[in-house]
């Protein structure tokens, strides 16, 4: 018999994800973009931090979002992870 699949993130919860890439004025705009596509619920200035890398080359992202579903989660990630100027997801 097959056994139930256990979920390993209780829904809805809020979720950190996290963005890199190379410094760009559009990178934020970018991250933001993808996340609110698939969230009913607009990503807010607070849920948004940025961090510059040492030398300012690099900069990373992180979001703050209301995930309400695995399926949600995946789709995010898929879409950040085709974009060109993200080079790294968390």
């Amino acid at each position: 018999m097959d056994q139930p699949t256990k979920q390993l993130i209780d829904f809805p919860t809020m979720f950190l994800i996290k963005a890199m890439g190379h410094a760009n004025p559009e990178l934020r705009h970018e991250v933001v973009a993808i996340v609110n596509k698939h969230s009913a619920t607009k990503l807010q200035d607070h849920n948004v931090t940025l961090k510059e890398s040492s030398k300012g080359n690099y900069v990373s992202i992180t979001v703050n979002v209301h995930a309400t579903s695995q399926e949600q989660l995946d789709k995010i990630y898929t879409d950040l992870h085709a974009h060109h100027l993200i080079k790294m997801t968390l």
